[in-house]
């Protein structure tokens, strides 16, 4: 039988297309590159692929980082530039603030507000701009205003040179910080910790303007420079990859560990003397070891760098805050397993965020199981590397406390911890447990991302258990253990499912209160088709409240 011209035809058209399915797989799965210390990695979205030396040749579109060096300039003058004032007369706003609002130079550079960097808002002359570039010997690219430009492509390797003696780079980190904190609804800091700490930048693909290449470029957080990218956006690329990144950034002891941290050690028991090599030791810095003896006739060995002094009978440390962090984690619990230490140690900072006082330049807090218990000894390495690796990162929107093997309402055990790691939760679930209100955030400026309604929180509570009966009987109905009730800013109603929150605008009205029944709803049958059908949803918030 002959074959018609329409089945060659439909051959032929399958052929090709099963030839081209591996293509658009490549392209889809087409690595990401990262340089790192005089390396270029070719990343799948799971491992390294591929390692060489980083080459001269490589270029990379500006796109967002023109931002990083106007940042720069203006931290490194001392300009008192003015906040940039949203009049929603410009798209480009929507990088910004809403209508009527106002944002200042941090925010500006997480946010990618472009508008606010302006060198014309700013009144940058481009003689000024080109003389202080000039001094600091910064490549061709970076002295012409006007051609820094995010189409404008720049070396890679001359990137990181420029990036490594960036003007403001210290304080540039630390803001930076909050890109990290945002990026995929917190997955990318729950992967990586504060280890990364960068601009990110999207533009136009190479090949096809049609669509987009994107990355990031900044600092690891112990300074090292850094530059990625790859297909897609930026936040797409952060998120794609964070797991594989999470293997090839190094844990390192950040460049700056924290202002100092003074302690009264043993301040619930007092000294009767302190020897060295059987001496009586008097007041001063101590360096080695000693032995501590204590009133009720304990004793104890300790060790000291120079960070321990004996003060009029008393045993004071003057530590970075890190290394307290570091040394609290050693004294209350344990470095492993790990997820539950990197859960414990953002507890310890933010209690000592909390709880401190200032003495002078440095914060103070005492040593004892009423505050916090510090090891009177350099803390081990790994107790270190969990500080490192979540070093900067607090909790914002709960008090915190914490206990052995006690949980609460915001205070997470450390049993559970340990039980919760070792089932595979990550520490950023572990506290989300613990504190359902709070919000990861940076030392030094604490913002949470859920302002408490505890009224509503109380509502609906009470109300569950007069539900229970009526909802147990619902296919696919899971009452939710652990939940937040979370002021909304603006917009409708909705549920944060990764975080277990609902926002809402209040409980006061009907109104509030259908939302807050039908979101909860949304949550609850989670699992299940029901919870996808908003019919069925409204109508069995209607019954619960109306009927």
């Amino acid at each position: 039988m002959a074959r018609s011209r329409f089945t060659d035809v439909h051959g032929l058209l399958l052929g090709w297309l099963l030839c081209l399915i591996p293509v658009l797989a490549t392209a889809q799965d087409e690595p990401l590159r990262l340089a790192f210390k005089g390396d270029l990695l070719s990343l799948s979205r799971t491992q390294v692929i591929a390692r060489e030396p980083l080459p001269q040749t490589l270029q990379t579109p500006l796109g967002s980082l023109w931002k990083l060096f106007v940042y720069a300039w203006l931290v490194d003058t001392g300009a008192r530039e003015p906040a940039y004032e949203c009049r929603g007369q410009s798209k480009e706003e929507v990088y910004c603030c809403t209508a009527g609002g106002r944002i200042e130079r941090d925010q500006a550079l997480v946010k990618s507000c472009g508008l606010y960097f302006e060198p014309a808002r700013l009144g940058i002359r481009e003689a000024d701009w080109r003389a202080y570039w000039q001094a600091r010997q910064a490549p061709q690219w970076l002295l012409d205003l006007p051609s820094l430009q995010p189409a404008t492509r720049v070396s890679v390797a001359q990137l990181l040179t420029v990036l490594a003696v960036l003007p403001a780079q210290d304080q540039a980190r630390h803001v930076l910080l909050d890109v990290v904190l945002s990026a995929a609804d917190g997955h990318v800091v729950g992967e990586l910790g504060s280890r990364l700490r960068v601009k990110t930048w999207s533009w136009l693909a190479d090949q096809d303007a049609t669509s987009r290449q994107g990355g990031f470029a900044g600092w690891t957080a112990d300074g090292a420079p850094v530059w990625a990218g790859g297909r897609g956006t930026s936040q797409r690329v952060l998120r794609d990859y964070a797991r594989a990144l999470s293997t090839v950034i190094p844990v390192a002891w950040p460049a700056d560990a924290g202002k100092c941290v003074e302690v009264d050690l043993f301040s619930r028991y007092p000294l009767r003397r302190v020897l060295a090599e059987g001496r009586v030791v008097s007041s001063g810095v101590l360096q080695g070891d000693y032995r501590v003896e204590f009133a009720n006739g304990n004793a104890l060995d300790i060790h000291s760098d120079g960070e321990l002094f004996l003060l009029n009978d008393k045993l004071v440390a003057r530590l970075d805050r890190e290394e307290y962090v570091a040394r609290v984690l050693q004294r209350e619990a344990t470095a492993e397993p790990v997820e539950a230490a990197k859960a414990l140690a953002v507890a310890i900072r933010t209690y000592l965020l909390q709880n401190a006082t200032r003495s002078g330049d440095c914060l103070s807090i005492d040593d004892s199981s009423s505050r916090q218990r510090v090891a009177p000894r350099p803390a081990s390495s790994e107790s270190r590397d969990i500080a490192a690796w979540t070093s900067d990162l607090v909790l914002a929107g709960s008090t915190v406390t914490y206990h052995s093997d006690q949980p609460g309402p915001d205070k997470l055990s450390w049993q559970q911890a340990v039980e919760q790691a070792r089932a595979g939760q990550r520490y950023d679930a572990i506290l989300l447990h613990a504190y359902p209100r709070a919000s990861l955030s940076r030392w030094d400026n604490p913002i949470a991302s859920c302002e408490a309604l505890p009224a509503a929180q109380d509502w609906l509570q009470k109300q569950r258990r007069g539900w229970r009966a009526r909802l147990q009987g619902e296919v696919g109905y899971n009452e939710v253990g652990t939940f937040a009730v979370c002021r909304l800013a603006f917009g409708r109603p909705y549920v944060d499912r990764e975080r277990q929150r609902i926002y809402v605008r209040g409980v006061l009205t009907l109104q509030d209160r259908l939302d807050l029944t039908h979101e909860y709803l949304h949550l609850a049958f989670e699992a299940h088709p029901n919870g996808q059908d908003e019919t069925y949803i409204e109508g069995l918030a209607r019954h619960l409240l109306l009927e």
